[in-house]
């Protein structure tokens, strides 16, 4: 049985915190780059980014649930909105494409306080295990995730987890997910961090394209089985770590820390 998200769902944000600023760092030297996944891994938004993403085409392009039979677990925003436009016959040089995101994010951030009958939360675990990484000076939190920089600022800043993350990897411009390590290793660099190798980073994510994008790369990877996918179908995409969720937050950050 797959975990199933924390009863909570939206946290209050820390007093004496600005809201939706980067946690800031210094250049002390880091050994593992933890790179998070957010939908699935870190938080579920009660379908809220795939009604966004049907409410905005919809209202771009006429077509309604313009998304059915569309797979958007572990894929880019890019990916998933090109493959949109090819299955109802939009070219990709249409200029309503370019409008798309921001038109998205207007409704994301609607969405986000709707009610839903799917789930909602953080995922078990997710808060005590950042809070336990993040004042450490051997690790480096950062994301990797196939929404636009800005809906993963939105989807973040709803459960309070943006501020625990100094930068990342985003779904802009991501034609599919296996260029995403690359692009974390230089976000990492450009926001002053360490300069980080492939082989230094951890993918933290739920389905078979987190797995592969540290593959391909010769990154690593910890799977949870939080999202669509069973610890069984994890573990045979290769991940080299698989748990069913991030609870035992001990033991997780020994999985780390053995690693460096």
């Amino acid at each position: 049985m797959k975990a199933s998200a924390s009863t909570s769902t939206k946290s209050r944000r820390p007093k004496g915190r600005a809201p939706g600023t980067f946690a800031p760092r210094t250049n002390a030297p880091a050994a593992v780059l933890i790179l998070f996944d957010i939908d699935g891994t870190l938080v579920l938004t009660g379908g809220a980014g795939g009604r966004a993403m049907s409410l905005a085409f919809e209202e771009l392009f006429a077509i309604p649930s313009a998304f059915q039979g569309i797979p958007m677990a572990g894929r880019t925003d890019t990916w998933i909105l090109a493959d949109a436009a090819l299955m109802h016959g939009i070219p990709a040089h249409d200029p309503r494409l370019a409008r798309f995101p921001e038109t998205y994010l207007r409704h994301l951030a609607s969405e986000l306080d709707q009610p839903s009958a799917l789930r909602k939360g953080l995922m078990p675990g997710v808060r005590e295990l950042l809070e336990a990484l993040a004042p450490r000076t051997d690790v480096y939190l950062a994301l990797l995730t196939g929404n636009y920089e800005a809906g993963a600022r939105l989807k973040l800043e709803y459960f309070d987890l943006w501020r625990y993350f100094s930068c990342g990897a985003f779904g802009d411009d991501a034609p599919h997910r296996n260029v995403l390590v690359p692009k974390a290793l230089a976000r990492v660099a450009e926001c002053g961090g360490p300069a980080f190798a492939a082989a230094d980073a951890l993918v933290i994510g739920d389905t078979p394209l987190d797995v592969g994008c540290a593959a391909i790369v010769g990154a690593r990877s910890l799977a949870v089985a939080t999202g669509s996918h069973s610890v069984d179908q994890l573990r045979t995409a290769g991940a080299d770590i698989v748990m069913q969720d991030l609870s035992d937050t001990e033991e997780v950050v020994r999985l780390i820390c053995s690693w460096k």
